[in-house]
């Protein structure tokens, strides 16, 4: 880094959020500081572990029990971290949080955030999603709708490269897809007895994922997917989007950019004169000096709780109760979307059929409940979707005594059964009491007030989860599949990975925090577009919404910028 403290544009965090950001505004031309809390992490050079194999780990990829303890939250979510992927996530002992009520907050704190991790799952949200709150009288009204945010939807499928197959649905979208991945015999049996039995509009796709399959595509510096699913090692031939593979040395050929990782943003200075942020107060997260710098434009990009944590420090007298918060929506309306509940199945036949490679990709059943007064249910509003794949299980499953010699070799070269699984994504209404705010009483190794926690499923979320589970099991069965069990293991929100809202967009300043082009009402020239935006949660995976976002509130931020309007 040098040593400038002024720029053009700051943004803070370089997920997937962060990563556009720094794109969009270093290639219009803004001088950008790019600011990640956590360490660096370079494309191919930091993948430690992204060749390794089963053998290379003495507990087969487990952690011990003392590295459990320091992964104690982010072990919630059942897959992860392993030996393999520890290294993307965050140390729990060394990151807390108060929990008022359990909230399973997954994080991964380097250069690219969680875009090294995440599910790659990429759906775009319909005019039935941007009209629900203000069909329902739930929460706020987006300030935008589909017709708003189809261009920037175009640009970043365009661009990361999303595979998949369009369907003509009226609550899913299509897009600009890569050709789709295949369904296994098994699930494309699946999809025929799902067609042929539900009448409801109900089908199964292979799922939107953010992974270049084209072999004559033209991605700079990445090449395409080459089936071997362990993504989240960080991927040497960048077959799936990652900031670090795509965005930001997209930045960085620009000369434009600069970018500081070990640097904890906890602060946006704000000028009464000229009712305009000015700038950052930054920790940083090795030497714990504290220091400013200055743009004219800022991007809070930290992750949805993140910054709201940010904006909730960022107090003064304009704004006591934190930045851009005449409102008091700061902090409240924190979402996630349904996770670990749905059915297993086991598979008769098919025996004679395997798969190539290992598809980092699943089917997907997107929503079909609740779209019209055909699919209308009681007790609960809005839907849900599942992915699922079908799989065989190893020569283990196929031995049920020991055995010796010739019989013995033979059966361990023998896969065992197919056997499908399906997880179920439920939308999570806004509820104002649903809410972040600071701790008054813990505060971190850096000396900042801890996030704390009160957010909770109600009883439209659990309503739902009921169904969720009974319709999966309804097609599993109807398509004769044996053993059929359904799921749910405990969790609380957060654990989707989805966590979104706290600084929700809204026509009116009086009930939100954001714009409709992301800026916050009072404060025009910050601009926060990561989850933390959302009004609504939908039922699909949100990053491919975010990068779109914030491609647009960066077009929106440059040609103001250029026109003067942050000047002061």
């Amino acid at each position: 880094m040098n040593k400038a403290t002024d720029y053009d544009a700051i943004v803070v965090g370089t997920g997937i959020s962060g990563g556009w950001a720094a794109k969009e505004l270093c290639e219009k031309g803004l001088k950008t500081l790019v600011l990640e809390r956590g360490r660096m992490v370079e494309h191919i050079k930091d993948y430690p572990t992204m060749y390794d194999d089963p053998w290379d780990y003495p507990l087969k990829g487990q952690l011990s029990k003392a590295e459990k303890e320091k992964y104690h939250v982010q072990n919630r979510v059942g897959w992860a971290p392993t030996e393999d992927s520890k290294h993307f996530f965050v140390n729990d002992l060394e990151h807390p949080y108060v929990e008022i009520k359990r909230f399973d907050w997954i994080r991964g704190y380097q250069v690219g955030g969680r875009s090294l991790t995440w599910g790659r799952q990429s759906y775009r949200w319909s005019d039935i999603d941007f009209a629900a709150n203000k069909n329902e009288g739930i929460g706020v009204d987006w300030p935008v709708r589909y017709r708003d945010i189809a261009p920037w939807y175009d640009k970043v499928e365009e661009y990361i490269g999303v595979s998949g197959e369009n369907l003509g649905l009226k609550q899913l979208p299509d897009g600009k897809f890569q050709p789709p991945m295949q369904l296994n015999c098994v699930e494309e049996d699946f999809k025929n007895s799902v067609a042929n039995n539900f009448d409801d509009g109900r089908l199964v796709t292979i799922g939107r994922t953010a992974h270049i399959t084209d072999p004559n595509a033209t991605f700079e510096g990445r090449g395409t997917c080459q089936n071997r699913d362990r993504c989240w090692r960080g991927c040497p031939f960048g077959g799936y989007f990652s900031s670090n593979s795509s965005t930001l040395p997209a930045a960085e050929r620009t000369g434009n950019m600069t970018l500081r990782p070990n640097s904890i943003v906890y602060e946006v200075l704000y000028d009464d004169k000229t009712k305009m942020a000015t700038g950052v107060r930054v920790i940083d997260r090795v030497t714990k000096e504290k220091l400013e710098f200055k743009a004219k434009v800022i991007f809070l990009c930290a992750s949805a709780m993140a910054s709201v944590g940010i904006l909730l420090q960022s107090k003064s007298k304009r704004f006591p109760n934190g930045l851009g918060n005449d409102s008091d929506a700061l902090g409240r309306g924190i979402m996630d979307h349904h996770y670990k509940l749905g059915a297993t199945a086991k598979v008769n036949g098919y025996l004679d059929k395997y798969y190539k490679g290992r598809r980092a990709n699943g089917f997907y059943i997107p929503r079909f409940v609740n779209l019209d007064d055909k699919t209308k249910r009681e007790g609960y509003l809005r839907g849900f979707g599942y992915q699922g794949t079908a799989s065989r299980q190893d020569w283990s499953a196929s031995i049920a005594e020991m055995g010796y010699g010739k019989d013995l070799k033979e059966t361990v070269l023998r896969p065992g059964e197919w056997q499908i699984g399906v997880t179920g994504f439920g939308e999570f209404l806004p509820y104002d009491d649903n809410r972040v705010t600071l701790s008054t009483t813990e505060k971190d190794k850096w000396g900042l007030p801890q996030l704390a926690f009160d957010v909770e499923f109600k009883e439209n979320e659990y309503k739902m989860r009921e169904d969720i589970k009974a319709q999966i099991v309804s097609m599993f069965k109807t398509a004769g599949f044996h053993d059929v069990q359904p799921y749910e293991e405990s969790s609380g929100p957060g654990l989707g990975i989805h966590e979104m809202g706290g600084a929700r967009m809204g026509r009116d300043p009086k009930t939100s925090v954001l714009n409709g082009h992301n800026q916050l009402h009072a404060v025009p020239n910050v601009y926060v577009t990561d989850g933390a935006f959302m009004a609504s949660s939908n039922c699909v995976n949100p990053s491919l919404t975010y990068m779109a976002f914030t491609a647009r509130a960066a077009n929106h931020a440059s040609e103001a910028f250029a026109k003067g309007k942050f000047d002061g």
